[in-house]
């Protein structure tokens, strides 16, 4: 993997129950505030832009990358993974349904475009949703990304 990215904040869930997409945001959204990374309008953020914008943040085949602007609602930078139990649909045409969603929040732009290109080479790798799916706990999970993204 050719980028690499540090987080100063990781959590993981599974088995996360979840009505819709918005609920599967606010779930990931969540722990990333649990963590110390964000602010509670993160959140609303990240909705809102998919509310805009569309399912942009489904990236890969039953994955999405919800996140917001890098700016003053991220005290750290930080990645929440969570596995739902049960897929939710988000309105992608290819990639629906969602099990795996990873919110992301970065300090800065630059921050923010490294570590969307280090979970895209990741998650291109055969198998790796699969693995996350699987995981147990948040160093299996940060394994399947296969060191494309370390915590501090």
């Amino acid at each position: 993997m050719n980028a690499e990215v540090r987080v100063e904040a990781a959590t993981f869930a599974s088995g996360v129950s979840a009505e819709s997409w918005r609920d599967a945001v606010r779930a990931a959204g969540l722990d990333l505030v649990n963590a110390a990374a964000v602010g509670p309008a993160y959140i609303d953020e990240m909705v809102q832009l998919i509310e805009n914008s569309g399912p942009y943040c489904v990236v890969a085949p039953h994955v999405a990358v919800p996140h917001s602007n890098a700016g003053s609602l991220v005290r750290q930078s930080g990645m929440a993974v969570v596995v739902l139990d049960e897929p939710v649909t988000f309105g992608h045409p290819y990639n629906d349904p969602v099990r795996v969603v990873i919110a992301i929040a970065a300090r800065t732009a630059k921050q923010h475009i490294t570590m969307l290109a280090a979970l895209a080479n990741a998650l291109d790798r055969p198998g790796a949703v699969k693995e996350l799916i699987a995981a147990s706990d948040k160093d299996a999970a940060l394994k399947a990304l296969r060191a494309s993204v370390r915590t501090s």
